[in-house]
């Protein structure tokens, strides 16, 4: 079945948080794709379920997250569109399974450390979010205003990325520090 990912905006939220540690010693791919299991659902409890790390069949490395965003199961199928020590751009088209079925949504996940000084690093964690013709689909067979799915994907979205974002970045800051 092939998804078509729609120019809308369904939610979007940026979070950031400092670390004191040097931009130089700062890997987003590296941690990102070494991250253990364990880790990740440090990241955010009780949210974050499972996570891993795999290949597309065309040899793009590829992060799989499972996690529970308000009432939704999320299981990501993250691809590296740009895997960088100081940016990751990762695309997902996700499963989102819901008390009325599942749908699909394209989620665009950006990693980013920017410089603040000689001894401590921005992270900023965004995640944007784009309604497929699935869940446009899954929207009308349950009746449900684009509007109000925006609005709850808004609200839970940024609260989930508001409670990870420093968690992220003190964990991307031990991972740093370790070599």
């Amino acid at each position: 079945m092939m998804v078509k990912v729609l120019d809308t905006i369904l939610s979007q939220s940026a979070y950031s948080a400092e670390v004191d540690v040097p931009f130089e010693k700062i890997d987003i791919a590296d941690w990102l794709f070494n991250l253990p299991e364990a880790e990740y659902l440090r990241c955010c409890p009780p949210d974050h379920i499972a996570a891993g790390v795999t290949w597309t069949d065309d040899g793009r490395r590829m992060s799989i997250n499972v996690e529970q965003i308000g009432s939704g199961l999320v299981v990501q199928h993250y691809v590296a569109e740009v895997a960088e020590a100081a940016y990751c751009r990762m695309n997902s088209i996700s499963d989102v399974f819901t008390s009325s079925g599942r749908t699909k949504v394209n989620v665009v996940w950006e990693l980013i450390a920017e410089k603040i000084d000689e001894n401590r690093t921005r992270y900023t964690n965004r995640v944007t979010a784009h309604p497929t013709d699935v869940f446009m689909a899954f929207l009308e067979e349950h009746g449900t205003r684009f509007e109000d799915a925006a609005a709850a994907r808004q609200a839970a979205g940024g609260d989930h990325n508001s409670r990870e974002t420093p968690l992220f970045a003190a964990s991307i800051a031990r991972r740093a520090l370790s070599k």
